[in-house]
């Protein structure tokens, strides 16, 4: 059963409070509130060997938050969806050039020198 399905029988369930409009976004405050707490678990019992792997695969879906924050900037007709979607690109390049250097410096780290 999906999070949005749970969201429509609670609303039924009570008396149908929630606004059919306001449905898409509450499901994705939902999970969104969810993944920051399933990602806060996760993130918290990393061992420090696996930082440097899993920095390579953030940085690959950081990517991909880079290309659909571009289409959200370009195909936006709203200003303010333009506007949100310029912002969006900035912080996933910031994120993704900032993981590279963190990477690039826990490599660094690891590798041995030459004498």
């Amino acid at each position: 059963m999906s999070a949005t399905s749970l969201i429509v029988l609670a609303a039924e369930a009570g008396g149908g409070a929630a606004d059919q409009g306001s449905l898409p976004l509450l499901a994705a405050l939902t999970v969104f509130v969810l993944a920051v707490f399933v990602g806060f678990e996760i993130i918290t019992k990393i061992p420090p060997t696996l930082h440097t792997p899993l920095m390579s695969g953030s940085n690959a879906i950081s990517g991909i938050t880079l290309v659909g924050a571009l289409l959200a900037a370009g195909h936006g007709n709203q200003p303010a969806v333009a506007i949100l979607g310029t912002l969006a690109v900035i912080l996933a390049t910031i994120n993704v050039v900032g993981g590279f250097l963190v990477t690039n410096r826990m490599l660094e780290m690891f590798r041995r020198k030459r004498t």
